[in-house]
């Protein structure tokens, strides 16, 4: 660590911030005792100070203490929309690899089909059928980012299917499901769970832009984009409630995606800037 504070200090921040974002979801008692629902009508509204160093919001919550504890659903949110997605595009990768040309071809079209419909209006579709909450808003967004896992999974195991590791396992007399999950699928998904680190990233900024609509999680649970949209009429007369919600989920996605990229080029094997 000491290494990238002295020559990377974007990627040091990135992953103090993480492991921040990590302790909040994991321990928030750590960086906060205050109930986060706790209203206090008396002071709605105040500016940050030493008693709420984040302000509190326009039902007296404090708002340091709801961004903490936003922290645990935020990234539930993004990990695990984007390890279904990861699941389902692995399978589906892996089958139109190894499925023969005919299972290829069609499952090349599906994903085209898939990979051209925006991504906020199939999750707004998907939630319009199932309704909003925090299970759907999951579901939309890993059906979003499944074809693009997809996409990357069949071109590795194109990439390394005639390894000699494989023929040599082939050769042994291991059987073709036994080739696929011991060695081609795991060495296929490698690069892959890098890639997935920066879609954490985005799936946790889509998610807090359901939530901003509305159909994310619903009040008085603290989430980080339900915030910000709750904050809007206010911003006129108090900045504090819409600001700190909006750094922090402009800082986890940046923070994520600083990460994910370096972690790229180190499995690539390049130096990173």
């Amino acid at each position: 660590m000491t290494a990238l504070a002295r020559w990377r200090p974007g990627v040091a921040l990135s992953f103090a911030f993480i492991l921040v974002l990590v302790l909040a979801a994991t321990w928030p008692h750590l960086l906060s005792s205050t109930d986060p629902n706790a209203a206090d009508i008396e002071h709605t509204l105040n500016p940050p100070s030493a008693q709420h160093w984040f302000g509190t919001d326009q039902n007296g919550r404090d708002i340091y203490a709801r961004l903490v504890t936003g922290a645990r659903l935020s990234l539930l949110i993004g990990l695990s929309a984007s390890a279904l997605a990861l699941a389902g595009g692995a399978v589906i990768g892996v089958l139109a690899a190894q499925g023969g040309r005919v299972v290829n071809a069609v499952v090349n079209r599906l994903l085209d089909i898939f990979l051209s419909i925006p991504g906020l209006l199939l999750v707004l579709l998907v939630i319009a059928v199932l309704g909003p909450g925090v299970r759907n808003s999951i579901i939309g967004l890993a059906l979003i980012t499944t074809p693009g896992y997809a996409r990357v999974v069949r071109g590795e195991v194109i990439r390394i299917r005639g390894a000699v590791y494989l023929e040599a396992a082939r050769a042994l007399g291991w059987s073709r499901p036994q080739v696929v999950l011991r060695h081609l699928v795991p060495n296929a998904l490698g690069p892959v769970l890098v890639l997935a680190t920066i879609g954490v990233g985005a799936a946790i900024g889509t998610g807090s832009s359901l939530s901003f609509l509305g159909l994310g999680p619903q009040a008085p649970t603290a989430e980080w984009g339900a915030m910000l949209s709750s904050s809007r009429a206010y911003f006129t007369v108090a900045w504090w409630p819409a600001i700190f919600p909006g750094l922090t989920i402009t800082g986890t996605v940046l923070a994520i995606t600083v990460a994910g990229q370096f972690l790229q080029l180190r499995v690539e094997g390049r130096t990173p800037r």
